[in-house]
């Protein structure tokens, strides 16, 4: 299986430190931000991974290479102009299409059983299963609603009506897709996933389910991000079992 990391934005909310630094190489508790997810992924056997560059993007490759050290082989896509989390998606289709793969964003940090959320996708079958985690912050983040069996039922408040009860949850950026995921998707156009690309699919019908997790997580999206997860990872008070503390 085959997976992408996101890290072609221009991380704003870290300004002024991403005006020289790309966001993924945002040093969080002794090691680039992007490090923890390439860990993560190879935690659980994943070998291959594509990397969307954008904002200082070759400051990115230079860091980390075909991904050898990771004992990972890391492919580099492009962005000519932004494409958003949809549009950098499609654009790695090559990379990723023929069986399911992994996606997630380089400014979270999270743990969890890799293997199980993939069982789960498959005997759900699922089009796309997103990682979701209860948050009194949900809303600011993106409402994602489910039923009771996890089934993704309302997404930013589309469709207006549905049938309840529904679960509120927020999404964390990890996800497991199937290829049928790219006969949604606009060619060369920036779009997001959870704007654009999923009201769609659950509009046409599509399977999109949740997976609930509880355990670590952390988002390095401004200052006060950096610095509590920082503290978490430094202080032992967030544990990771894919990374011993340098």
């Amino acid at each position: 299986m085959r997976a992408m990391i996101l890290a072609a934005g221009f991380g704003t909310r870290l300004q002024p430190l991403t005006h020289r630094l790309p966001k993924a190489l945002i040093p969080v508790a002794g090691r680039p931000l992007i490090e923890y997810g390439l860990l993560f992924l190879k935690s659980h056997g994943i070998a291959e991974v594509v990397i969307n560059l954008h904002h200082l993007g070759e400051q990115i490759r230079t860091a980390l290479g075909d991904g050898r050290r990771y004992g990972l082989r890391i492919t580099y896509s492009c962005e000519e102009q932004l494409l958003e989390t949809g549009g950098g998606i499609k654009q790695a289709q090559p990379f990723l299409d023929g069986d399911t793969f992994v996606v997630l964003n380089c400014d979270t940090i999270i743990d969890l059983d890799l293997e199980a959320l993939v069982a789960v996708h498959r005997r759900t079958r699922a089009v796309a299963t997103l990682v979701l985690r209860p948050d009194t912050d949900a809303v600011r983040y993106g409402l994602v609603e489910t039923d009771a069996s996890h089934r993704i039922r309302r997404l930013r408040g589309y469709p207006p009506a549905v049938e309840g009860p529904l679960f509120p949850y927020m999404f964390t950026g990890l996800q497991v897709l199937e290829p049928r995921v790219f006969a949604f998707m606009p060619a060369e156009k920036p779009f997001s996933t959870t704007r654009e690309l999923y009201p769609r699919m659950l509009h046409a019908g599509e399977p999109l389910f949740g997976y609930i997790h509880t355990g670590p997580w952390m988002v390095v999206d401004d200052a006060e991000g950096m610095r509590r997860a920082t503290h978490a990872l430094l202080s032992g008070q967030v544990r990771l079992s894919y990374v011993q503390l340098r």
